[in-house]
């Protein structure tokens, strides 16, 4: 059993063994939270190799902070979101890597801390920011969004089936009262969806939860540029490995590795090329890496993870 303050780290021994740990190497763990993959990580170094932490939650970089210490000089962390972690790293004097890792799900703690509203099952201010710097939160979203908006993005992120009903029970409620709760928002949902169709199955809340979450922090959208901004980072045979929770997630990863596998892009019928265009990386994991059943059993959570893996050319 993996512990660490409520947090459990997904696929940890299959991440870090598929970025093949040079122990003298620069990794950057893009997504530090419980600092897991880190720590398994930085316990392969040697005293010339770095691990660089990322995370966009303060309370996290302090946890982690304190769970390294022992590795001394070979941890250093940086307090910013990962699609810009590629800029900070360089600005700390990082130009090259040897691989990078990202943990696209909510740490365990964000979820278990009530007061962060990130989950349906206890009760909390509306809140979800990663970042606790941001301004904007889940109020605003369910408070000032359209119920067409709404319905949109419970829609697309949470691959809800009732959305748009669930959107007008959320506008309709809102006409009366604002929404502050997260047992507020709870009840809502579970309003707007069949009798029939809450019995069996996940919580009625679970979907909606996750694609405010997801609006809230912007966490689709800097997917692809997070990826493209450390790819070219990466010496040769340097290997980024990619956890996703969610079908959308993985489809970007996917999407976006294989287009570092594309080579020339000319029409069949020249006789040269003329692009230029060279393939950059070449996919390791042809299927995603599952979680195995004992990983299953000891954290539920882990069920819709999905690792994978490409290597830079």
């Amino acid at each position: 059993m993996q512990e660490n303050f409520g947090h459990y780290s997904v696929l940890l021994n299959e991440t870090v063994d598929s970025l093949n740990i040079n122990p003298d190497g620069v990794y950057v763990d893009c997504t530090l939270g419980g600092a897991g993959h880190s720590n398994l990580i930085a316990s392969r170094l040697s005293e010339k190799g770095r691990l660089i932490g990322i995370d966009r939650d303060e309370f996290a970089l302090g946890k982690a902070k304190e769970r390294l210490s022992k590795y001394g000089e070979r941890i250093i962390l940086l307090h910013t979101n990962f699609v810009e972690g590629a800029d900070k790293i360089k600005e700390a004097g990082f130009d090259r890597i040897d691989g990078v890792v990202a943990d696209l799900g909510v740490s365990s703690f964000q979820l278990d801390d009530a007061t962060r509203g990130f989950s349906y099952m206890n009760d909390a201010p509306l809140d979800m920011r990663m970042d606790r710097r941001e301004a904007f939160s889940a109020y605003d979203v369910v408070n000032s969004y359209s119920e067409r908006e709404l319905s949109k993005i419970i829609d697309m992120y949470g691959e809800e089936r009732y959305a748009s009903s669930i959107a007008r029970k959320i506008v309709k409620y809102r006409e009366e009262k604002l929404i502050e709760t997260t047992t507020e928002l709870s009840d809502i949902i579970k309003s707007g969806i069949p009798a029939k169709n809450k019995a069996d199955g996940p919580h009625p809340a679970k979907r909606t939860f996750q694609a405010i979450r997801i609006e809230v922090n912007g966490e689709l959208k800097i997917i692809a540029d997070t990826i493209n901004n450390f790819f070219p980072m990466l010496k040769s045979k340097g290997r980024m490995a990619i956890i996703t929770f969610h079908s959308l997630e993985d489809r970007i990863v996917k999407h976006t590795f294989l287009e570092k596998t594309v080579g020339c892009t000319c029409p069949a019928d020249f006789p040269v090329c003329v692009c230029g265009k060279k393939a950059e990386g070449r996919v390791i994991t042809k299927k995603p890496i599952l979680p195995s059943n004992e990983e299953l059993l000891e954290n539920p959570r882990s069920r819709s993870a999905k690792l994978r893996v490409i290597e830079k050319i």
